[in-house]
């Protein structure tokens, strides 16, 4: 028996793992009273020397001292006051307007908003909850399907775990030993194509029982012209030119592709679109010369800057003219036709956007282009969330106070669950235990195919348990090894992870996302506030059936990243590049340094 005990005692300490998990022990205790005890047992069995376990210290010590971590409560924080401060509530409604009209137009808005939450806040509660309160009853009111409404507010709060600057990306690249940045820019595509996949089923829905996602009746929409119109083409005309504005200037720098160029593109494009719209707000209309004076003055910068060698400076300043421009032709127009280019929708959903997507631009785009390690451009992160609450004038103590109380639960969780982790990981490495699972995960039959399929069933399989956390600090450790000896590349398959764990979320009947929604949507029959219609409640059956199919869609996601890898694996393509000639040109031109002879390989060989 003992022999039995000792040849197997890594599968026998995994499996008491499983039933502590599956009894309801904390997390965070199961993994370090595992460790502890089993440790005990192995120092017992002569499995290992108790000076072994002098590593324990050091290993708790390495979590307090790990800089990486330390992005955690810096993005937790800037998602919480952001959130907090109503900015989901105005992007709501004001998408809601643009997308309204159009079949299933507030399901398109709950995903572009999710996508847009989930690039500020991060966190996955509060994007479901803040949706559900905003949008459900709006869903419900104008007669969408509850499963449908549900579905897509549960899914779109669940990107947060994607997009970047996701927890789970941070605590995936720490535990696979890789960089933060290069995670969030092999991320960054397949969390837009993920929800892209998520309005494609909203527009298969609708093309297949357009009574499940209607559009707004007329006189639910506002931010109307005086004629009556909505002033749609006017915003995408300021879209397309911004747009073109943000790919020349960005093609003037180094950046050439890949997210970081993608990403600066639109941080460009953004900054000209509300610099359009801010001029054409403060001097459109009759105060026009006022706006050419500028435009004047900006151009002129912008060829003293360009002529005299400052060509990194000039950039700002073509987005200055540029915005600039477009407001006096604006205004030039609407002085003498009367007829609008900036539209009160294009004012509204641009100062709306922008001061989120200026934030997001400002954390992503300094950590793509290096500037700025991931705990820094969270500092950054946290500091403009809390200025743009105090522009719009919604930063109290309260707020405060409860942003910060919520950010050191959350980030003594994920703490005191990586502290079990480094105790249940030493002790499984005393007893081979990493050994045990690298070679049964190697020997799996069809190599890295084989690999990637009985892994992701596996972390699908443990999702209905286990949420993304416990997965990232359990199974990743075990099985990032043997990834990396099979010749995948790590960020490829933490991408693939971290898309994989989203279903954690959304499986009924444990998904945190599905009890999100269910603690706020009606449980009891309600008079809506606008119609005065009694409605009926959303029932759990409905938030469940409603989250199948866009878990079935991340499965999709999953299978997708698979077979086209280049959809993360572009990260390498933007790295930095050594310029051999200038390397050597320098290395010649140090002090004290003869440049070697040249070789002649033409001359006869000397003996």
């Amino acid at each position: 028996m003992t022999a039995f005990i000792i040849h197997n005692m890594a599968p026998i300490m995994f499996g008491a793992l499983v039933l502590f998990l599956l009894l309801g022990y904390p997390v965070a205790f199961a993994l370090a009273a595992n460790g502890l005890v089993f440790a005990l047992i192995g120092i017992e069995l002569g499995l290992f020397r108790p000076d072994f376990m002098q590593a324990l210290p050091e290993r708790v010590f390495g979590v307090m001292n790990n800089d990486t971590l330390l992005a955690i409560p810096f993005f937790t924080f800037m998602g919480l006051i952001l959130e907090r401060s109503g900015m989901a509530e105005d992007l709501l409604d004001t998408i809601g307007q643009l997308f309204g009209p159009i079949r299933g137009g507030l399901a398109y808005a709950v995903i572009f908003v999710g996508a847009l939450l989930a690039a500020t806040t991060g966190v996955v509660a509060a994007s479901v909850i803040s949706m559900g309160l905003i949008s459900l009853p709006i869903m419900l009111r104008y007669g969408y399907d509850r499963r449908l409404a549900s579905g897509v507010i549960a899914a779109s709060g669940t990107l947060a775990q994607i997009i970047p600057p996701s927890l789970v990306l941070i605590v995936m690249a720490d535990q696979l030993g890789r960089s933060v940045g290069d995670m969030y820019e092999g991320a960054f595509i397949p969390g837009l194509v993920l929800a892209g996949l998520y309005a494609g089923y909203v527009f298969l829905v609708t093309l297949i029982k357009p009574d499940a996602a209607p559009g707004l009746p007329p006189e639910a929409i506002g931010y109307r012209e005086d004629d009556g119109s909505r002033g749609t083409w006017q915003l995408l005309l300021l879209v397309i030119f911004s747009g073109v504005v943000g790919y020349y200037v960005m093609g003037q720098t180094e950046v050439k592709g890949g997210a970081d160029f993608v990403i600066l593109t639109m941080s460009v494009g953004v900054t000209v679109s509300f610099l359009c719209a801010l001029f054409n707000y403060w001097f459109g209309g009759r105060k026009v010369l006022i706006t050419l004076v500028l435009t004047a003055g900006f151009v002129a910068g912008w060829w003293y800057l360009k002529t005299s060698g400052w060509a990194k400076t000039a950039l700002l300043s073509e987005a200055l003219a540029a915005g600039a421009l477009y407001a006096s032709v604006a205004g030039l127009i609407e002085r003498f036709t009367g007829r609008r280019i900036v539209s009160r929708l294009a004012e509204q959903v641009t100062f709306v956007m922008v001061p989120p997507l200026g934030l997001i631009f400002l954390v992503l785009g300094t950590i793509f282009i290096g500037v700025a390690t991931p705990t820094e451009g969270g500092a950054m992160g946290a500091a403009g969330a809390i200025i743009l609450a105090m522009l719009k004038r919604r930063m109290t103590w309260t707020l405060t106070t409860q942003a910060v109380e919520s950010t050191a639960k959350l980030s003594a969780f994920v703490l005191f669950i990586l502290v079990g982790a480094r105790v249940f990981s030493l002790t499984f490495y005393g007893v081979n235990g990493h050994r045990w699972v690298e070679e049964l995960l190697v020997s799996l039959p069809g190599g890295q195919t084989g690999f990637l399929i009985v892994v992701n069933v596996l972390i699908f399989l443990l999702a209905f348990f286990l949420d993304f956390f416990e997965l990232a600090f359990i199974a990743v450790p075990l099985i990032g090894p043997a990834a990396e000896r099979l010749g995948i590349d790590l960020i490829w398959f933490g991408v693939i992870l971290g898309v994989n764990m989203q279903t954690s979320f959304m499986h009924p009947p444990f998904g945190f996302a599905l009890f999100f929604l269910r603690s706020v949507a009606a449980k009891e029959p309600y008079k809506d506030r606008v119609t005065g219609k009694m409605m009926e409640p959303v029932t759990t059956g409905q938030i469940y059936w409603g989250a199948v199919p866009f878990v079935v869609i991340q499965c999709i996601m999953v299978a997708l990243v698979i077979t086209f890898p280049q959809m993360v694996m572009h990260y390498k393509s933007t790295g930095p590049v050594l310029d051999e000639k200038k390397a050597l040109e320098q290395l010649q031109n140090l002090p004290g340094l003869d440049a070697p002879p040249a070789i002649d390989f033409n001359a006869p060989p000397k003996f």
